[in-house]
Formats: C-alpha cells, structure tokens, sequence
C-alpha cells in the first residue's frame, strides 16, 4: 500500500515480466524512471495498493512475482507491506505418509466444501500433496 506520492522514481518493478497482456511494455513510458523501464512497474501512487501471487494456483512459486523497489529520485516513498500467507510461516511440517491434515482447521474447512472448492490447497497432487488430506478422505 503507497502511503505517499513520489514525485519520481520510486516505482515497484517486476524485471522479468517483460510485456503487458496487450502486448505494450513500459520501455517508452518517459514518466518512469530508467529502473522501471526494465520490467512491467508500477508508479507509487498515494492511497493505492499493489496485490500480487507469488505461488501459482498449483501452488508452485511464480518466478514473475520477482519485484524491486527503484529507487526514489525525487520526494519520498511511504508504504505499508502486509503478507498472506498459505501457511504458518513458523510451522514446521512433517510428512507422515499422505494422509495428515497439517491444519487445526481442515475438518472445518472440508466440512464447508473447501475439498471440492480448493482442491490445490487442501488434496494437492502425487507430487505436491495438500494440507488437508485427511479430512477430505482422499487416503
């Protein structure tokens, strides 16, 4: 979330998302900085807020989901970071075989549906099993 207008510089860059879908790129915009330039960036802008994944949906890490801050040219750069994570970041999990819920919340989840709602996350694959195994009686 930017909490402050930059004058210039100060844009958020993703250096290997290369193009935007329409197929425009960010090379020949003269309002950002030569840092921004080199990637698909956005320009801090007070009030606004950059969302973006990291993971896929098959919860692989998304190389395009790589940013840097540019640096500030002229004024400053406010901003507040939160983090959504998909699992505790303190946790240690402990593969027991495939049939384990690694959630307190598993039997709660797959008892509103999440099993068949969000079966990435809570099934998972051979290769990439899911948190919630057990509760969604798939072992």
């Amino acid at each position: 979330m930017y909490l402050t207008d930059v004058a210039e510089g100060g844009e958020t860059v993703f250096p290997l998302a290369e193009e935007f879908t329409d197929g425009g790129t960010n090379a020949e915009d003269a309002t950002l900085s030569e840092c921004a330039r080199k990637g698909v960036a956005v320009k801090p802008r007070k009030g606004d807020a950059l969302l973006f994944f990291n993971l896929s949906p098959d919860s692989s890490k998304d190389s395009l989901s790589l940013h840097a801050g540019c640096p500030v040219i002229k004024g400053e750069k406010w901003s507040a970071t939160k983090w959504i994570r998909v699992a505790s970041f303190d946790k240690v999990y402990h593969a027991q075989g495939n049939c384990t819920d690694d959630n307190e919340s598993c039997q709660k989840w797959a008892a509103l549906g999440e099993c068949i709602k969000n079966p990435e996350y809570m099934i998972g694959t051979a290769a990439l099993p899911g948190y919630c195994r057990r509760s969604c009686n798939v072992c």
